[in-house]
């Protein structure tokens, strides 16, 4: 099997992966009695409010919400034809939020974007942090370049990310005048983009940045630091040292790339689990994410809004195990595409 037939299969397995997912993710979100419009009806009724109970009735046929579970999950994918149609997430229809009243694409089109800003800036800063840091703390073992790298690992590892979105919050504004809150300057929220929007949304960033990839830089340190310690203590590294190879070759040439595994196959977790522990570091800075989005639609039982959010971070688990999958097999010869090696 070459490259591209791998890949092919790969995005295959994803797609079926994504349908499995997706039926999860439905009848998980409606395990709990009722939904928001059946308790939004049952309050209107105890209130005696008629025009409201007529509104919220019409709105389960308008999304099939009195049908059976089985027939919404088939009208929400778009397996099947609803009210309007063939129109569900694969059409491009996410549904409608009731929580906010308005479509589930128009509340998340600018978050999702700024959320995928966030977190990719996070995960750059998790590499950027980590892969320096674990070689040099392999390289250095038991010395105090080891030790103060592992004491800000666990420091990292300790500090839970919304007290020091806090700490940062306070002191980054009063000692270095870092902005308080959001991704951007409130004048440039629904501008067209420009120059001084992006130096706003960059500025932003550096907080947000910070507290998200801490913990996430912290463990892969740690992570890195023991594989390239387990690859260190090798034959054939002794090997190579004894014919002379300089220490920063022998470090890159072998260690680092045998070690590098799991450094790339993190890929996969990295981006999902930081969107997911970024909602409550979002609603403390007051980020403009779907976090804060996402917290909401569970609370109220705003079932589309829900399914999307949480569609869209297994969709980036996906992506990302994909990925690094693909990766793995360009940067390791002794991954093979079939069943022979792994």
């Amino acid at each position: 099997m070459n490259f591209v037939k791998y890949a092919v299969y790969r995005f295959g397995t994803m797609l079926l992966t994504l349908v499995v997912v997706s039926a999860l993710v439905f009848f998980i979100i409606n395990l709990p009695p009722g939904d928001y419009l059946s308790n939004q009806i049952a309050e209107l009724r105890a209130t005696g409010q008629a025009e409201g109970v007529a509104k919220a009735e019409f709105l389960r046929q308008e999304y099939a919400l009195d049908r059976p579970l089985w027939e919404q999950y088939l009208i929400w994918v778009g397996f099947a034809p609803g009210p309007n149609g063939f129109s569900g997430m694969i059409q491009g229809d996410f549904g409608w939020s009731f929580e906010f009243d308005r479509p589930v694409a128009v509340i998340v089109g600018d978050a999702l974007w700024l959320t995928v800003l966030v977190n990719l800036a996070a995960v750059l800063f998790v590499y950027v942090v980590a892969l320096p840091l674990g070689v040099l703390a392999a390289a250095k073992s038991e010395t105090w370049v080891d030790y103060t790298a592992g004491f800000l690992g666990y420091l990292g590892l300790a500090t839970p990310n919304f007290l020091l979105a806090l700490i940062l919050f306070y002191y980054g504004h009063k000692y270095f005048n870092l902005p308080i809150g959001g991704l951007m300057d409130p004048s440039f929220e629904g501008q067209p983009m420009s120059a001084g929007k992006v130096q706003s949304i960059l500025l932003h960033l550096i907080v947000p940045t910070f507290v998200i990839g801490t913990s996430g830089a912290a463990a892969m340190m740690q992570r890195l630091r023991a594989n390239m310690l387990d690859e260190l203590s090798k034959p054939y590294v002794e090997t190579a040292r004894a014919k002379g190879l300089a220490p920063a070759r022998l470090l890159a040439k072998y260690p680092l790339r045998m070690a590098f595994n799991p450094f790339v196959a993190d890929i996969g977790n990295l981006l999902p689990a930081m969107v997911s522990g970024s909602v409550l570091v979002s609603v403390v800075l007051g980020l403009q994410t779907i976090g804060p989005y996402l917290l909401a639609a569970l609370k109220s039982q705003d079932q589309f809004l829900a399914g999307f959010v949480l569609m869209f971070v297994a969709l980036l688990t996906l992506i990302g195990t994909m990925v690094s999958d693909m990766l793995l097999v360009l940067l390791d010869p002794r991954i093979r595409y079939g069943n022979r090696e792994t």
